[in-house]
């Protein structure tokens, strides 16, 4: 069955010696060229083709010849790649499908490796940092109020500074429930400032030392023909040390954190630590006044006026 099926066909050996043939005339282009260009049959190129065959001491029939001939003329035995086309692009993705995985796997290591990045450095400390901001504001700065609230009644029994804490724990409540969390702290720490102030105590002592003035004048813009006096003082703590101060001074209403500043005082005071320095250098009755524990005024030992300054 087999030999009836090629009865048609050219045999194996005559077919690979026709493209042989052509393989040859492909090789000597210049050859082709000229012969086939030429008016003449195609006798001249095989003649031609049957030289070149017998300088290499084989012998072509010229049937097969004649077949190279006319193969190379219809392109026979030339390759020519399939059009592109999607059957095309699956063959070739088939083909290289090594490289495609290889490839492919480094992409999707790469997107992987942005993946838990992107969720381990942004999102994660991202979903903590809500988390303890939502705790905050539930837990820590109710935890907190109601601990400074707690220590301040304790401390003073001062109405000012009562009313005061009242005030500030409700603007503390009042930012938690709008989840308004810098209002929220800002009242906590003024409430921290609250209770640290009214567990402070200290003497506020006029200055007495080599160097250093006891008092001084001005003459106020506003008021050209008046003068203020001013004594310079210092908080001193149980531990004998200078306590900074916030103070704003009258003449450009700024605060200013110091560790003397001056006190404004009737005439009559300045005048009189004046005299008492006048003697022997030394200001004999030099407290000014005492801030007790658990209060936030001063209690004044010698009358002074509303005003400070804290540069001369």
């Amino acid at each position: 069955m087999a030999d009836t099926a090629n009865a048609g066909q050219p045999p194996l050996d005559d077919l690979m010696m026709a493209m042989d043939v052509v393989d040859t005339l492909r090789h000597d282009d210049a050859l082709v060229q000229r012969e086939l260009g030429k008016d003449t049959s195609d006798a001249a190129l095989i003649a031609r083709l049957r030289e070149i065959y017998a300088s290499q001491g084989i012998s072509v029939p010229d049937r097969i010849l004649e077949q190279g001939v006319s193969g190379l003329k219809q392109d026979r035995f030339v390759y020519a790649p399939p059009a592109a086309g999607f059957s095309r692009t699956l063959a070739l993705a088939y083909i290289r499908r090594g490289m495609i995985a290889k490839f492919g796997g480094i992409a999707v290591a790469l997107i992987l490796a942005a993946v838990i990045g992107w969720q381990t450095l942004v999102v994660a400390p991202r979903e903590r940092a809500a988390v303890t901001l939502a705790q905050e504001l539930t837990t820590g700065i109710p935890a907190e109020v109601a601990r400074l609230t707690g220590a301040i009644d304790r401390l003073s029994q001062d109405p000012a500074a009562l009313t005061q804490a009242v005030t500030l724990a409700t603007d503390a409540d009042r930012a938690v429930q709008a989840k308004d969390l810098t209002a929220a702290r800002k009242a906590v720490a003024d409430l921290a400032a609250l209770e640290a102030e009214l567990s402070t105590r200290f003497e506020v002592r006029i200055v007495s030392r080599p160097g250093t003035p006891t008092g001084v004048t001005r003459i106020p813009d506003v008021n050209r023909a008046t003068r203020n006096f001013y004594l310079l003082v210092e908080a001193i703590g149980p531990d004998g040390k200078a306590l900074q101060r916030t103070i704003i001074s009258e003449e450009d209403r700024k605060p200013k954190t110091v560790t003397i500043w001056g006190q404004r005082v009737p005439e009559a005071v300045f005048n009189r630590i004046r005299d008492d320095k006048a003697k022997d250098g030394i200001v004999q009755d030099a407290v000014l006044g005492t801030k007790a524990r658990g209060k936030l005024d001063i209690d004044w030992a010698m009358k002074v006026e509303n005003g400070a300054i804290t540069t001369w």
